[in-house]
């Protein structure tokens, strides 16, 4: 046998044997890398993101997320990501904890960990109404846009330039000055990595989620109605082409919500979508929003499981929107 001959066999042998490792590493552990000489084989992850027990209940009462047997979860900075499947389409989430600052931390950390390769992230919460002929409880809305509404440039009393939100408006029983002054809203910085920093208020959805979330998403789709022999008044619907707001202090004032709906038009409220917006955009990452509607701003509540109906109803949404893509695979760099 020449010599050519027995390299080429040698160099067949050590690639069958190469193959034969790499398949078994993928079999024990569909998260596994596999390396080779000009690329990394991984698979690729839809990032699902969370903020409050409700939202992490309604998931795993569905029997949906099914954790991968070996390395379900990586626990990183003091959160837990679990990594899995929901009904066969891989997944990585993680409940990040109320307020914006954790919002952020944990997504940005979701997105920068390369193990995970997340293609994009999917958040579902809750959310208040501002505009009870619109939305009421229970119902899911997929905003197009959000805006952090939390940042303010408070003026001095009597300033020449008066922001928008001007205190004295809300005197009671009359209008009248105010030693508070007004508020001026201010935009936030948007930092990419395709474009220089600019100053943004309204955050959109990616446009292509967007669309994908309202082509045909919802039909066929059950709502929870009834949890723990408490039910809605009606019947939960989903609502599209709305605007969202995002603050670190949770809003119950109707004054303050009749307001945010009529200089912003904004319909919902909440504590969390603005940070995953913004970090998903600084990262150049596809995301959308899903808000179950938990109460209506300035109303009290009788049904304290509302918050659960709403949280479910998201979920489901957030379900049919991850499975409506194809399963995303093995992806090499």
């Amino acid at each position: 046998m020449s010599s050519v001959n027995l390299a080429v066999l040698l160099v067949v042998g050590l690639l069958l044997v190469t193959a034969k490792q790499s398949m078994q590493m993928s079999l024990r552990n569909p998260n596994a890398e596999i390396e080779s000489s000009n690329c990394k084989l991984g698979f690729i992850h839809f990032g699902l993101v969370l903020t409050s027990d409700n939202s992490e209940k309604a998931l795993l009462d569905s029997g949906l997320f099914v954790p991968y047997s070996e390395n379900p979860y990586v626990d990183i900075v003091g959160r837990r990501f679990h990594i899995g499947y929901l009904n066969k389409t891989p997944l990585v989430y993680v409940k990040t904890g109320t307020q914006s600052v954790n919002v952020a931390t944990a997504v940005q950390t979701l997105l920068l960990n390369k193990t995970f390769r997340i293609s994009g992230i999917v958040f579902f919460g809750n959310a208040g109404s501002l505009d009870e002929n619109v939305l009421v409880p229970g119902d899911v809305v997929v905003p197009e846009a959000v805006a952090f509404t939390g940042v303010w440039e408070w003026e001095e009393f009597r300033a020449q330039n008066k922001g928008k939100l001007v205190f004295g408006n809300y005197n009671y029983p009359e209008n009248g000055e105010n030693l508070l002054g007004t508020a001026a809203y201010e935009n936030i910085t948007l930092y990419s990595p395709s474009e220089e920093p600019k100053e943004v208020f309204w955050l959109p959805i990616s446009s292509s989620w967007y669309k994908a979330a309202t082509e045909e998403l919802t039909k066929d789709l059950k709502f929870k109605e009834c949890h723990s022999g408490r039910c809605l008044p009606g019947t939960a619907k989903v609502v599209f082409g709305l605007k969202a707001s995002t603050s670190d202090f949770y809003v119950k004032n109707k004054a303050y919500g009749d307001f945010l709906l009529e200089k912003f038009n904004a319909s919902t409220t909440d504590s969390a979508s603005a940070a995953v917006a913004l970090t998903s955009l600084s990262n150049g990452k596809l995301f959308v929003v899903i808000q179950g509607i938990s109460n209506i701003v300035g109303v009290e509540s009788s049904n304290p499981e509302i918050g659960y109906i709403a949280s479910h109803n998201a979920f489901l949404v957030a379900t049919k929107f991850i499975n409506s893509f194809r399963t995303p695979g093995l992806a090499c760099e």
